[in-house]
């Protein structure tokens, strides 16, 4: 798996979830055709540019199978990302460099919850402009879903759902604390290799601390579903003008971006505070071969970008 300063700020071992994982659990139909495409290039091997130049493909297949798109609505859907993965890589790989240049610059010395918030709102920054660009296409595709396909991704929604609660709510909470583990030193031996038992410890301890609450997230999940299942019901079968949808398109990205109960969006800030703190410990107490490493990784991927941008120049 590639660890690129995305990955850093989305996977670093967070105190249970961070930016990745909330965009993770937002409704489908909005968040991923944006967020998709940067999946894709997170969850490349050493193959990151073949990966990357499929990711149009890949979305498709994903996005199908919430929506079961018709025959019809395909070529469009497929253009739309076509589209949508020549912007980002023209418009959005560049400042995916500089800030991979950002993070190489702060790997040799110590950093503080500070710096790593820094790189994490950076690239939430990055994240952001793509579900926004992608609003007039999402726009154009929800005005021509019918009722079946709302009804197709309701019921996703909830196969979603009883997996998210087997996975976090009904599990023993030994179990979730070992796949949690497991994930965190993943993630983390992705950027500087093995880890000791010190710096196990740290991630294990920072785990140990948060404030992640399944239940939380879980109810938070579910309003958001229900929020775009109602949005969409009044749009589908041409219900609505291209603008209508395109506003209320935007209007529902807003609310999965900023809830509206204030105390989840407090919630979402303490984890988004504690994964910083996290990032920040971990990284304090790796070695100067570790963090060698880390820099070689991380000078890598963004050749790897240089090398994709330049394919348009």
């Amino acid at each position: 798996m590639m660890t690129t300063s995305i990955g850093v700020a989305m996977k670093f071992p967070l105190g249970g979830v961070g930016l990745g994982r909330l965009l993770a659990l937002s409704p489908r139909i909005i968040g991923v055709l944006g967020t998709l495409l940067v999946a894709v290039l997170l969850q490349a091997c050493s193959a990151v540019k073949v990966a990357y130049h499929q990711a149009p493909e890949l979305a498709y297949w994903y996005l199908d199978g919430y929506m079961d798109f018709t025959h019809d609505q395909r070529p469009q859907v497929k253009a739309a990302l076509e589209n949508l993965h020549a912007w980002h890589r023209q418009t959005q790989l560049p400042g995916t460099i500089d800030t991979l240049h950002k993070v190489r610059a702060l790997m040799p010395g110590n950093i503080d919850a500070q710096q790593a918030c820094a790189v994490y709102a950076d690239v939430r920054s990055q994240l952001l402009a793509i579900p926004a660009h992608a609003a007039p296409a999402v726009a154009s595709l929800v005005v021509q879903l019918n009722a079946g396909q709302l009804a197709h991704l309701e019921r996703r929604f909830a196969r979603k759902d009883a997996e998210f609660r087997s996975d976090f709510i009904d599990a023993p909470a030994h179990k979730t604390r070992a796949e949690r583990s497991r994930k965190a030193i993943e993630r983390a031996e992705m950027l500087y290799g093995r880890l000791d038992a010190a710096q196990l410890a740290v991630i294990h301890q920072r785990l140990d601390a948060s404030s992640f609450d399944a239940r939380q997230t879980y109810a938070e999940r579910l309003r958001r579903q229900q929020d775009v299942l109602h949005t969409l019901r009044p749009l589908i079968g041409h219900q609505a003008s291209p603008a209508a949808a395109q506003a209320a398109v935007l209007a529902l990205w807003e609310r999965m971006v900023a809830p509206p109960d204030a105390a989840h969006r407090a919630y979402m800030e303490k984890l988004e505070q504690e994964a910083c703190v996290t990032f920040a410990a971990l990284h304090n107490s790796t070695t100067p071969a570790q963090r060698h490493k880390a820099m070689e990784t991380l000078s890598r991927h963004a050749q790897d970008l240089r090398t994709l941008v330049k394919v348009d120049l």
